[in-house]
């Protein structure tokens, strides 16, 4: 029982979650003892649970430590953390919620990513049938800007915007250089 304490001792006066566990008291209506009190959390509570938290995170991690140690791991994996959290339902369940709920969002940014680019090229598409009349001149490409941006960063670069005036039915794409 001397570790909480000593652990406690060496994080003193610096509290990691203030703001979030003020308002976390507020939103489960902490009372104030006198209504000419400020709205506002004990400073003293608001410490004493700052510190219960940040040694529940601290004795998690080193759960989830402990759990890689004995597979042979040096880095910590996701799972760590739900074998840690075995015993306690509750909090493996809303672990398990929350990763559940990461995975959707991810999902959902990926159809809503996609959908943007198909909305941009059907965009493209209507763009590329207006008269070179109405374009002002900033969305062409000329030849200096194509030899600026040539040779800048490696990796993926993104097309350039393409006017159908620029590509012809006759035009065939460059072949790449393979290294064999």
């Amino acid at each position: 029982m001397a570790e909480p304490r000593a652990r406690a001792a060496r994080h003193k006066g610096q509290m990691n979650f203030a703001s979030e566990l003020r308002l976390l008291l507020l939103a489960y209506g902490d009372p104030s003892p006198d209504p000419s009190f400020p709205a506002e959390p004990l400073p003293e509570t608001v410490r004493v649970l700052d510190e219960v938290v940040t040694d529940f995170i601290l004795e998690l991690c080193h759960g989830a430590a402990q759990v890689a140690h004995h597979a042979n791991r040096q880095k910590v994996k996701v799972d760590d953390f739900r074998f840690a959290l075995r015993r306690d339902p509750n909090k493996l369940g809303r672990v398990q919620e929350l990763l559940h709920m990461e995975r959707e969002l991810k999902e959902a940014r990926k159809a809503f990513d996609q959908n943007d680019d198909q909305v941009a090229k059907d965009a493209g598409k209507k763009g590329a049938a207006a008269s070179p009349d109405d374009l002002d001149g900033s969305e062409s490409v000329t030849g200096a800007d194509k030899a600026s941006k040539k040779g800048k960063g490696k990796g993926k670069r993104a097309a350039a915007p393409r006017r159908e005036s620029d590509a012809t039915e006759d035009s065939v794409p460059k072949k790449r250089k393979t290294v064999g």
